[in-house]
């Protein structure tokens, strides 16, 4: 079995007839009938039946040619990795992160990437940091950013910051003439929350369990950034990460500190051996940047 035998094989399956995958081959049409007869020798069973001068896969043909196809996505896959790393020099760099930081500190830290680096091309996705986690562990990421709620066994990490959280308050609700707010201030208002195993939910919930208070919780979401658009609908009040409330105090979310502080600390996760890969440490660098410049 060899790469053009393949080739006429899964040129004659795309095509639908031998001359139209001679086309395609540019070669002769007794040429490809010779080459899917040798593969079929080959393989030790028909691929196709003959019929009326056509060729029509058999079902061990068709189940064959799913394992080619695969086969050749894989190399099509190499193809486009070859030409950006011909064409942009300097490679890829994927990254994952959770959502509280993907529309602000990530944002920033691509462009200060890219200043340093003109010529990386830079892949990001926004998910959940449990996804987050899942990816770069599978390798499909080489750098992510996720909340301290993601099992860390099996993945390199550093930690990448301690957040206070603050409290996202409606325009005009009573609560925004405070400048800090306490659990006790929370007591059967309407609370929008993040979601349970979100280690700084737990933090507040514990708090306000200590001092007696029950916020009346209507709602619960993932996504930080959610919490303060649904705040500023006057749906309630939410505990957030801070690196989430870009431009919502400019239209018109009241934003306070809690005291007793509440934290959102989140982590750098590393694909093996990625950390020593230039292109990471010079994102890790930008990252940094971006969030010592908040």
């Amino acid at each position: 079995m060899n790469f053009r035998q393949i080739e006429a094989f899964r040129a004659v399956i795309l095509s639908g007839t031998v001359s139209r995958a001679a086309e395609l081959m540019g070669v002769t049409q007794p040429n490809v009938s010779r080459l899917v007869g040798e593969l079929e020798e080959a393989v030790g069973f028909a691929l196709f039946d003959r019929v009326k001068g056509r060729l029509i896969p058999t079902p061990e043909g068709q189940a064959f040619y799913r394992d080619v196809d695969a086969s050749f996505r894989g190399l099509d896959l190499l193809r486009s990795s070859a030409a950006r790393i011909r064409d942009f020099g300097s490679g890829q760099i994927r990254v994952a992160s959770l959502a509280a930081a993907g529309s602000t500190i990530v944002p920033r830290a691509v462009k200060k990437f890219r200043q340093a680096h003109p010529a990386a091309v830079v892949t990001l996705n926004i998910m959940s940091s449990a996804a987050v986690r899942n990816h770069v562990v599978d390798g499909e990421f080489d750098l992510g950013l996720a909340a301290d709620e993601v099992d860390l066994s099996g993945v390199e990490h550093q930690v990448f910051g301690s957040f206070p959280a603050l409290c996202a308050i409606p325009p005009g609700h009573p609560l925004a003439s405070r400048k800090v707010i306490r659990p006790e201030d929370l007591h059967e208002v309407d609370y929008v929350a993040l979601s349970p195993e979100d280690r700084a939910r737990l933090q507040f919930d514990r708090l306000c369990g200590e001092a007696g208070s029950k916020p009346n919780l209507v709602i619960e979401t993932p996504f930080a950034i959610t919490a303060c658009a649904l705040a500023l609908e006057g749906v309630g009040v939410a505990i957030v990460n801070p690196l989430a409330v870009d431009g919502f105090e400019d239209r018109g979310l009241a934003l306070r500190p809690l005291e007793p502080a509440v934290y959102f600390k989140s982590y750098l996760l590393f694909r093996p051996d990625m950390q020593k890969a230039s292109l990471v440490r010079a994102f890790v660098a930008a990252l940094m940047d971006a969030r010592n410049s908040r």
